[in-house]
């Protein structure tokens, strides 16, 4: 049984930065690949950032490009999303998600994590 447990939400002002933590277990972690999916209130699921097994490739939702980083750290069994110049648009709650492709990352994902809140107001 795969478990994803996200931590490093909370309350940001505006321009500030957070870092989210992913913990994967149950399974060799580097077989996966993994994203971030954030849902906001009153809105669909949207893809924010995937990253392949290795790292080797990532991809971005247009209204993260240049503020947000995945990445990946097989050994430590984490995957991370570094986001700075945060919005007040940013808010919503961010799911970590695993599938055994990059191209199946997404909004159907097969392993999801419970989520942690991010709110980004003054």
């Amino acid at each position: 049984q795969v478990q994803l447990v996200e931590s490093g939400g909370g309350l940001v002002q505006p321009g500030g930065s957070l870092r989210l933590s992913c913990a994967v277990s149950g399974r060799t972690f580097s077989g996966y690949a993994m994203g971030w999916i954030r849902q906001s209130p009153g809105m669909e699921h949207e893809l924010v950032a995937a990253i392949s097994r290795f790292g080797a490739a990532t991809r971005y939702a247009d209204s993260v490009k240049g503020r947000f980083t995945i990445s990946k750290d097989n050994a430590k069994n984490v995957v991370y999303l570094q986001m700075h110049s945060l919005k007040p648009e940013d808010t919503a709650v961010y799911y970590c998600a695993a599938d055994d492709t990059f191209s199946a990352i997404g909004t159907m994902s097969k392993y999801w994590g419970q989520g942690t809140q991010v709110t980004v107001s003054s």
